[in-house]
């Protein structure tokens, strides 16, 4: 990640460098506030500062989170009828380096790689559990589950920003499109409501592993208190929205 980080600066400063013959903007309006719209209807509020270094460059660091509650579309991801009450919370930070292809000054399309990182809170997270133990046999049993995860993407995105208004003051800002390619680490634990039997122990191990849930690969430990799932995944994703904002 550190790694990551130092290369982005560089090639900031390179950037900065090249242009640094550029006339300067007119009006020496080179900050940009924005709310991301379309995020709002997941519970993700995510809210950006961009400043317009030159006419071909600027840096935009955005920061979202999503209030602990009900995870949005989630049937969409796990397809079992015996797991119920996700809540899932968290925040991510995203730092953007924007290269303007059009007008300029934060006014035009551009090209934006980007880095991204992820922090998730999953609570109450409950899988009723059906003990096939002879000596318990069709008890079911709740396990709910708790942890946390951690996710680290780089991308790049194609996007357009229109200002707007008499002085254009106001932004207009469309991700047409961005891909990355990332994962996600963490730890997930389960408690049961009693002890399991040696016999629940590996038929819940069992039941775990075999579940629907497509977003992750992970592994499974269990004990006699419940199970440990230790997530470590990649993945390719998209990222594509509208922001709007203000220029001063």
């Amino acid at each position: 990640m550190n790694k990551l980080l130092i290369a982005m600066a560089l090639i900031c400063s390179f950037v900065v460098k090249s242009q640094q013959n550029d006339i300067d903007d007119p009006d020496k309006k080179r900050n940009l506030i924005k709310v991301n719209l379309t995020s709002i209807a997941f519970r993700n509020f995510q809210f950006a500062y961009e400043r317009t270094i030159t006419k071909r460059f600027g840096v935009q660091v955005s920061y979202g989170f999503i209030p602990t509650g009900q995870v949005p579309l989630v049937d969409e991801y796990i397809k079992d009828e015996d797991i119920n009450n996700i809540k899932m919370g968290g925040s991510n930070f995203t730092l953007e380096p924007r290269i303007y292809l059009g007008r300029g000054y934060g006014h035009g399309f551009y090209l934006a790689p980007y880095y991204r990182y992820s922090h998730f809170n999953i609570d109450n997270l409950t899988y009723n559990y059906r003990s096939e133990d002879p000596e318990h046999l069709g008890e079911k049993i709740p396990i709910a589950f708790t942890g946390k995860t951690n996710s680290n993407n780089v991308g790049l995105m194609i996007g357009a920003q229109w200002l707007l208004g008499r002085k254009d003051n106001w932004v207009l800002d469309v991700w047409f499109i961005g891909g990355h390619y990332g994962g996600a680490t963490g730890t997930i634990t389960g408690r049961s409501g009693r002890p399991l039997t040696a016999y629940e122990q590996d038929q819940l191990k069992q039941d775990i592993e075999d579940l629907d849930i497509s977003l992750f690969d992970y592994k499974v430990t269990t004990n006699s208190n419940g199970a440990v799932i230790d997530l470590d995944s990649k993945w390719l994703g998209v990222r594509s929205g509208i922001s709007f904002g203000y220029r001063f």
